[in-house]
């Protein structure tokens, strides 16, 4: 087991942090349950120049409080009222980048995210969106703030390579509200299939 450390996310280039997630294992223990998979869609909110992102123009509030603090800590909100979403917070403090996981291939647990779904097919589709990956991992609002070097939420480098030529470089999903930021390509996609 080979846990990415706190240090990790303290970097400053959360593009190349987002597109070097592909591929890590993400975790969560809930209720002493054992459930995650490998992350295959994430993207990259570079803090207050990005009209995409909760922190733009340096907005700052109850609600996004948690993206100013240091690397290596969950950033959770709901979209809709209803979804609940999972961050992870990079940089330095006061300087709000984040990564939000998009997708992810489940590994472990599938039976336990099958139940707290209501699905009853796994594979991808399980985890292929992301209020879906955070109800199959048992992550809500109240996650807000947990570490990643904690026993709640983490990820490891099991050493699965992604090579370049099968990392899919987009625009991210539903933020035609940003304008031009809207086209940034800070949407890192890997197809599941090249996995299997």
């Amino acid at each position: 087991m080979n846990r990415l450390q706190k240090s990790y996310f303290l970097g400053n280039d959360v593009e190349s942090m987002a597109r070097n997630l592909l591929g890590k294992y993400l975790f969560t223990r809930k209720d002493g349950q054992l459930a995650g998979g490998i992350l295959t869609e994430v993207e990259a909110y570079k803090g207050i120049g990005d009209r995409a992102s909760h922190a733009y123009g340096g907005r700052r509030t109850r609600r996004n409080e948690m993206m100013y603090h240091e690397g290596g800590v969950v950033y959770m909100f709901l979209c809709y009222g209803m979804h609940a979403m999972l961050n992870f917070v990079t940089n330095a403090e006061d300087v709000p980048d984040a990564i939000l996981v998009r997708g992810l291939l489940p590994t472990h647990g599938e039976e336990l995210m099958l139940q707290r779904t209501g699905k009853l097919r796994g594979g991808a589709s399980l985890t292929d969106g992301p209020g879906k990956v955070c109800k199959a991992l048992g992550l809500t609002v109240a996650d807000n703030g947990v570490s990643l070097d904690g026993d709640t939420v983490w990820l490891e480098d099991r050493g699965l390579s992604v090579p370049d030529d099968k990392v899919e470089i987009t625009p991210r999903i539903g933020v035609d509200y940003a304008g031009e930021d809207a086209r940034r390509l800070y949407r890192f996609y890997l197809n599941p299939r090249n996995l299997v």
